[in-house]
This record gives C-alpha cells, structure tokens and sequence, in this order.
C-alpha cells in the first residue's frame, strides 16, 4: 500500500504520460505540415486546439534536429530534410512481398483458392508471390511467370493506373495478342475495359488469359497513393465466379487496402 503513495512513482507517472502526449503531439504537426506543405504556429495550433507556446516548444524541438524547417520568407514552418534521413532507410527494409505474405495466406485460406501478387515489370505483369487454397485443383507455381498485362486481371489493374502515354508506350511495344478467342485484341474496347477498372477498383477476367480461369484482382498502392502491385484471386470458371461470391470483392479490396497500408499507404 506504501508503494501506491511513493511521491517517485507519482513524478514517474506524469513524466511517463507527459512524454507520450509530447511525442503524440509532434506527430500531430508532421501530419499537419505534411498535408498543409507549410503552416505557421498559431494555424497549429488552432486545429490541435492547444496553447501556442506549446505548439512553439515542439517546433524548436523538431527544428533542432533537422525534421522541421522555417521557411524564412513566410516565418512559417515545413518538413525538413531530416524527414528524408529517416525515410530513406526504409525503402530497402520494406518489400511488398513481405509485407503481403500474411494477408495472401489469409485470402487462400478463406476463399479457398490460389492467390498471386504480382507487379509490373518489362511491359509484362510478374508474379512474385503466390498462396494456394484448399480448393485449387492444380499446384502450378506462378511465381516468376510473366503474363500479359491486356489478358489478367492483375496485368489490368496495372495497366489501367499508367498514364495514357505510358499505356500507349507498353501497347505498342507488346500488342493485343490473342491467348484465347476470349481476349480483347481490339485497342477500343481496352481502354473502356480500363476505365471501368480505375472507376471501380477491381478488374475481371473470365478465360481471357487461359481458357477454364477466371480471376479478379485490386491494386496495392505505396505511400504516394501509386500502384505498386496487384493481389489477386483465381480460380476454376466452373465454379469461381467472383460477382457471384457474396463478400468476395468488398474482402479482396480490403485486402489490397491492409497491404497498402502496410507499404505506407493512408486511405482517404
């Protein structure tokens, strides 16, 4: 019973939650320059709703080690190049691969059928990941394989988030070939096709690419908001079919969403 009265634990204590309120409170500010480019102290603080000064005293902390900067012109403050310092270890630790692993098993294990990530590489979509569900009638290894981007559901999500002159670049050098008579070949029609796939967030392809698959795939952005990858689902047209899969798309997006998160990304 002495120990809960012991002045020293008491000053610990409020030491201890002072600290992490300070330290949630510069985080508050980084959000805030980043989001605003630059803000003055009284802007700060008004939308944190705390004192000035202590909006100050904070800034003048970051400021000491590089993380914020003045800008002399304004008087008003900006993430600085000590943002940079921190960021750039990072890049090499975070893979989308390792990042993803988790959320693939997680997907096969639920929709019972194989899962692939892949990314955009030479004109090709690559596959870099995969997970096999209970159900998979086959144990082909994708991981490795490249696949056309105009034929796969992946392959569209990737090519729908590249800018007009980058899809037209990629288009000419790889063409429409067929792979099935399922598949568009027609330029037109692909670029309906693409748009649908930016508006609604998910691609489709029923045998397109091989006759029997059908598959669906989301996007997987990184901290800027870019489409780094695909994660998709795909299975054996006779009994996969995706918009008949209660809960199946909204799963698949939330998936695509927590591995985006994982790679930096904030949905709005």
């Amino acid at each position: 019973m002495a120990a809960r009265n012991n002045p020293d634990i008491d000053k610990d204590a409020d030491a201890h939650t002072g600290g992490v309120q300070s330290v949630d409170r510069a985080l508050q500010i980084l959000e805030i320059l980043a989001r605003e480019g630059d803000a003055g102290v009284s802007e700060i603080a008004e939308e944190m709703g705390i004192h000035k000064s202590t909006v100050s005293r904070l800034v003048g902390s970051l400021v000491s080690r590089d993380i914020v900067r003045q800008n002399s012109e304004r008087g008003k403050y900006q993430l600085g190049f000590g943002i940079l310092r921190l960021a750039s270890s990072i890049p090499g630790r975070l893979s989308v691969v390792h990042e993803a692993r988790g959320v693939l098993e997680s997907l096969a294990a639920e929709y019972k059928e194989t899962v692939n990530l892949a990314v955009l590489r030479s004109n090709y979509a690559v596959n870099v990941d995969q997970a096999m569900g209970p159900s998979t009638l086959a144990t082909y290894d994708w991981v490795g394989s490249l696949t056309p981007l105009h034929a796969t559901s992946s392959g569209k999500v990737l090519l729908a988030a590249l800018t007009a002159d980058e899809r037209s670049q990629v288009l000419k050098t790889v063409g429409l070939p067929a792979r099935t008579p399922r598949t568009v070949t027609n330029r037109g029609e692909l670029e309906k096709q693409l748009l649908e796939v930016a508006r609604n967030g998910y691609a489709t392809v029923h045998e397109e690419f091989e006759i029997g698959l059908t598959a669906i795939a989301v996007p997987v952005f990184n901290h800027a908001g870019s489409v780094i990858a695909a994660v998709s689902i795909s299975g054996p047209a006779f009994r996969f079919s995706p918009e008949d899969q209660p809960g199946l798309i909204a799963g698949l997006r939330e998936a695509g969403l927590t591995i985006s998160a994982r790679m930096g990304y904030r949905h709005r």
